[in-house]
């Protein structure tokens, strides 16, 4: 909702709780041969307050706050339900990490919005979007990833275990980045949806399993 004016009431809590749960149940409905469904570890998303900001005066009136304007330009506050931190900026730009969900990501936004406006500013919560979603699963084998580096994949990649001990591996559909490691964990990064990173690693198991020691 747009506006000065908000409350996330019980009802609407009620329902986050429920589109998290189908959310859950979502992947199980996917024809995954792998069996494998990617697990969520953090969103990030931002926000428009629509309002410049004093904040020195967030730091000094809020709990679970803190402002070191020398080290970093925003202040940083956390929540414990959702567990999550927000990166809020003087220009009334919001970030918010560290939620398992979409809908918590959005539940914990309007969380912060709201202590904002209870500090006197005239907050409002605008052009709220999911910026970046990181997966992680494990395929249960490990991989040549040396090998898998030569092949015509290579051209995606990036292997330099002398500085970084996975893969980097660019896919252009749906562009995202996997983090893939000798071990066969896999971390995926750049998603703004599920269907991004369901896809992302149904794209990229078959290849994996060629690769497998």
């Amino acid at each position: 909702m747009n506006g000065a004016h908000f409350v996330t009431s019980p009802l609407q809590t009620r329902l986050i709780r429920l589109s998290e749960a189908i959310s859950t149940w979502w992947p199980s409905w996917r024809n995954n041969p792998s069996g494998i469904v990617p697990t969520i570890q953090n969103i990030v998303s931002t926000v428009d307050l629509d309002c410049v900001l004093d904040l020195k005066h967030i730091t000094l009136h809020s709990r679970n706050s803190e402002f070191f304007p020398k080290r970093f330009s925003a202040v940083i506050m956390r929540i414990k339900d959702p567990k999550t931190t927000a990166l809020i900026f003087a220009s009334g730009k919001m970030v918010c990490t560290g939620a398992k969900t979409e809908a918590q990501s959005k539940l914990a936004a309007r969380k912060f919005a709201r202590i904002i406006q209870k500090l006197g500013f005239p907050a409002k919560f605008r052009d709220f979007r999911i910026q970046n979603i990181v997966a992680s699963c494990d395929v249960q084998f490990t991989i040549r990833l040396e090998k898998f580096a030569c092949t015509s994949h290579g051209a995606f990649s990036t292997y330099e275990p002398e500085l970084f001990p996975g893969l980097i591996y660019r896919m252009k559909q749906p562009k995202l980045v996997l983090l893939i490691f000798v071990s066969g964990k896999v971390v995926i990064t750049g998603a703004k949806k599920r269907d991004d990173f369901y896809t992302a690693f149904d794209n990229i198991y078959s290849v994996l399993a060629e690769f497998k020691k």
